[in-house]
């Protein structure tokens, strides 16, 4: 049984919107509220600091100008959520939204406990700088052009169709980041990255986890690029066009097997071979310098 519970509005020189609803079922208790910041007339891209204790952020660009906020605050009680409080202000083009709380976690019952949350739903224009951080909890990123810098200590990282200058950062959590252009940089301590897209910088890091790259037709090395791993295979799709000078290095235990047609190749791998040992050489006409290292895994390079 659900039951809509009304909450009075609030105003503070930005538009707000709220309610809240009580799931019986689920002994939960959510509030939401929506803040909006009008950009019209404003001519420099927005920056937007989101900031949320623990709780998913969602971003995704519209074609409205003005930034739209839904905080979904949920906890046990209702006494737990008031202790959840937001904070949120706008200074011409920067925005920012702070979701913190004092509350506990309880306990509800054998190897059972809830912890409060706020969830934030964000709708922005296409061009914009966003930084989001989360201390528990997934990012997600849809077709937003802009500084993107997205962190959580606790969750996954999903990008989709973005392009400018992206951070993607987990201490404990997957990456997708897919369609992506520009600078490019991922780092987990334990979780898997896969990347696809056209960047010009590429730069990967995963403590403990496999790496899937398939970089598109029309990519071009603007500076070197790295992809590391401690523990798990590489796999990389090139484009035939590509030019780089490809060094990959699959650690004491590990296997390269490379099906690109390199020139001046030294090591392992060659000819599609199942190889142990470090390799490299040149793709194409070259340029960049392209390092894949892996502690223990396979490399495997393709192209299409």
């Amino acid at each position: 049984m659900t039951k809509l519970l009304p909450v009075a509005a609030l105003s503070a020189g930005i538009l707000l919107g709220s309610g809240c609803r009580m799931d019986i079922g689920a002994q939960a208790y959510v509030e939401r509220e929506q803040k909006r910041f009008p950009l019209e007339g404003i001519t420099a891209v927005a920056t937007l600091d989101l900031k949320t204790f623990a709780g998913r952020i969602e971003v995704i660009s519209w074609d409205r100008p003005e930034v739209l906020v839904e905080i979904e605050k949920r906890g046990q009680d209702k006494e737990s959520v008031s202790k959840i409080t937001l904070t949120a202000e706008q200074k011409g083009s920067a925005i920012s939204v702070d979701v913190r709380s004092t509350a506990r976690t309880n306990f509800v019952g054998i190897g059972s406990f809830t912890s409060p949350s706020a969830r934030l739903i964000v709708s922005v224009p296409r061009k914009c700088n966003i930084t989001a951080r989360s201390g528990e909890g997934s990012i997600a990123l849809e077709r937003v052009d802009g500084v993107l810098d997205l962190r959580t200590d606790d969750g996954s990282i999903r990008v989709v169709e973005s392009a400018g200058q992206l951070l993607a950062e987990s201490r404990d959590g997957s990456m997708t980041l897919d369609d992506v252009t520009g600078h490019v940089e991922a780092r987990t301590n334990d979780g898997s990255v896969r990347v696809s897209g056209t960047p010009g910088v590429l730069r990967v890091r995963t403590g403990d986890g496999s790496v899937s790259l398939r970089i598109r037709d029309g990519a071009i090395m603007t500076d070197d690029w790295m992809v590391t791993t401690n523990d798990g295979s590489v796999t990389v799709e090139l484009p035939r066009t590509f030019n780089a000078m490809i060094e990959a290095d699959p650690g004491t235990d590990g296997r390269v097997r490379s099906e690109l047609a390199l020139s001046d190749m030294t090591g392992a791998g060659a000819n599609g071979k199942r190889e142990r040992g470090a390799m490299s050489g040149q793709l194409g006409a070259g340029g960049k310098r392209f390092a894949l290292r892996t502690g223990d895994g396979t490399i495997r390079l393709t192209n299409y």
